[in-house]
């Protein structure tokens, strides 16, 4: 084969690379594109009606691009639910930073205030919104919750039935928030928040460290 012959082969090859897999200096923002529009395709469509096509479409890139970098479509749910969750992590260890005599009150503040934002109430719903209506997503969203959120909190209990607690504190805070943010019951949806957070705060804190 001449040089002349093989240069369109190499051509050819740095195509189809150039489809599945970009060089390295690009990963990090194709990574990024892809993971923005997994975000906003299963916040318009859902968990069920999210395809790992459409996604690759709505970020500009292979499908098979898609997948070497996150796997199955529930695997960049979870992606997607991790990235959504950071701001609310990152608040459990500020809540958790203080002393546990008012933790109950911080953990509340501190989670109504992610659901009173608009820029992080957005995605939170969307997440929470296929979690409800689908039971793969449900399943994603559980372990990225027990394992990041729950373990944290009740490994600060030091007590027998830490584990229960943290699960008590959480599902009261769960709860509210559907109604509130997700269901939005009146009065619920409408009252003032440092309204809820009075009268929150006092059961989240008897679950975590009373009786």
């Amino acid at each position: 084969m001449t040089e002349r012959d093989a240069a369109p082969a190499t051509e050819a090859a740095a195509g189809t690379r150039r489809r599945g897999r970009p060089p390295r200096t690009e990963s990090a923002g194709t990574r990024d594109r892809i993971l923005t529009a997994a975000r906003e395709e299963f916040s318009e469509r859902g968990f069920e009606k999210t395809s790992v096509r459409g996604i690759a479409k709505a970020a500009g890139v292979d499908s098979a691009l898609v997948h070497h970098y996150f796997g199955t479509k529930e695997q960049i749910f979870e992606a997607a639910i991790e990235v959504a969750f950071a701001p609310a992590l990152a608040l459990r260890d500020t809540a958790l930073a203080g002393p546990l005599a008012d933790v109950g009150e911080r953990m509340t503040r501190l989670l109504l205030s992610l659901w009173e934002n608009p820029a992080t109430r957005t995605p939170l719903l969307a997440i929470v919104r296929s979690a409800v209506n689908n039971e793969t997503a449900a399943a994603a969203l559980r372990r990225l919750v027990s394992a990041q959120l729950l373990r944290r909190v009740s490994g600060e209990l030091k007590t027998a039935d830490a584990e229960l607690r943290a699960e008590l504190a959480a599902a009261q805070l769960v709860g509210t928030v559907m109604l509130r943010y997700v269901i939005k019951v009146e009065p619920l949806a409408s009252v003032d928040v440092e309204q809820i957070v009075a009268r929150l705060a006092p059961v989240v804190q008897t679950h975590l460290t009373g009786p």
